[in-house]
């Protein structure tokens, strides 16, 4: 038995819930995943995975042993990295999360990371704020950019590199057609919250943290908000209004990456002025690969930090 591919079966089942899409992601057969998880439990002598007609969890030895999986997992990933790299060209992949709402920051950074670093590989998933905190408990992330405010909830265990705070805009087709094509969306006056609750809108779904926020700010001026529509992708947010006759609420790093679309305009939201921070988490007590402590030096430099500024926030750099 390959003990070292069969913990990575072992953490695959337990990122995909699902037979087939763990041994997929692992580029091997089914029946191959589930011998390879039967030969482990031989290994260990106790029942790690339930199995009924379909995958039903891990057995309280199961986690025990997941967890160990993912330690191993990751020291084995810092060894490689170490033997392969050294501090001026570091090697490996890197695996990076962010909210949806973050992600445009995110794939600016990776790109960033891999033209200084072309030896990393850097790996960019958009998660839910839930899944990158739980993420980087067991170790299947290795840096994640999302709000930082509800770091204190996960006891101590996260550390944070503040990036930029993120403000709220109103994006809607322009009221007029912009004086000659080609100058992109439009920065365009201070509109408040109780007077964008009364148009058509197309908003996250409940469950996304990004919605509690905007509802948050609804609430506070004092407006009720029936969407139009309703969506878990932040891509359909921006195209709702670019295909459509409905308006959206978006954070700066969305309405910067939908900039150059003619015939939008932004606007600022007010009364209240809803910002929240943003910034690059790591589990304090996992040791950084190669691959990471470049893409922290990276995270803290002032080239980069000004250039997510500029695209990202209240736009005023931009």
């Amino acid at each position: 038995m390959n003990l070292l591919a069969s913990l990575r079966y072992l953490v695959a089942l337990h990122e995909h819930r699902h037979f087939g899409r763990a041994a997929q992601a692992c580029h091997i057969t089914q029946p191959a995943l589930s011998n390879a998880l039967r030969a482990l439990e031989k290994e260990f002598g106790v029942v790690v995975v339930r199995r009924g007609r379909s995958f039903e969890g891990f057995t309280p030895e199961g986690e025990r042993v997941l967890a160990s999986a993912q330690r191993m997992l990751h020291e084995h990933q810092v060894l490689q990295q170490d033997l392969s790299s050294d501090a001026a060209h570091p090697r490996g992949t890197l695996r990076l999360g962010a909210v949806p709402t973050a992600m445009p920051i995110l794939a600016r950074f990776a790109a960033q990371l891999q033209a200084r670093h072309p030896g990393i590989v850097p790996v960019a998933l958009s998660m839910s704020a839930q899944a990158l905190e739980a993420g980087l408990e067991n170790i299947s992330l290795d840096l994640a950019l999302g709000y930082t405010e509800r770091m204190p909830a996960r006891g101590g265990q996260l550390r944070a590199w503040p990036q930029y705070v993120e403000h709220y805009f109103l994006l809607r087709r322009a009221l007029w057609p912009p004086q000659g094509a080609g100058r992109g969306l439009q920065i365009g006056p201070p509109m408040a919250w109780a007077d964008a609750a009364a148009l058509p809108l197309c908003l996250l779904t409940p469950e996304m943290h990004n919605r509690s926020l905007v509802d948050g700010a609804f609430r506070t001026a004092g407006a009720t908000v029936m969407p139009a529509m309703e969506t878990d992708s932040v891509l359909t947010l921006a195209l709702s209004v670019v295909a459509g006759q409905v308006c959206s609420v978006l954070p700066g790093a969305l309405v910067d990456a939908v900039r150059g679309h003619d015939g939008l305009e932004a606007l600022p939201l007010t009364n209240p002025v809803l910002t929240t921070p943003i910034g690059f988490m790591s589990h304090r007590q996992v040791q950084p690969t190669r691959a990471l402590d470049a893409a922290l030096a990276l995270a803290q430099a002032p080239d980069w930090l000004q250039h997510a500024a500029a695209h990202s926030g209240s736009l005023a750099a931009g």
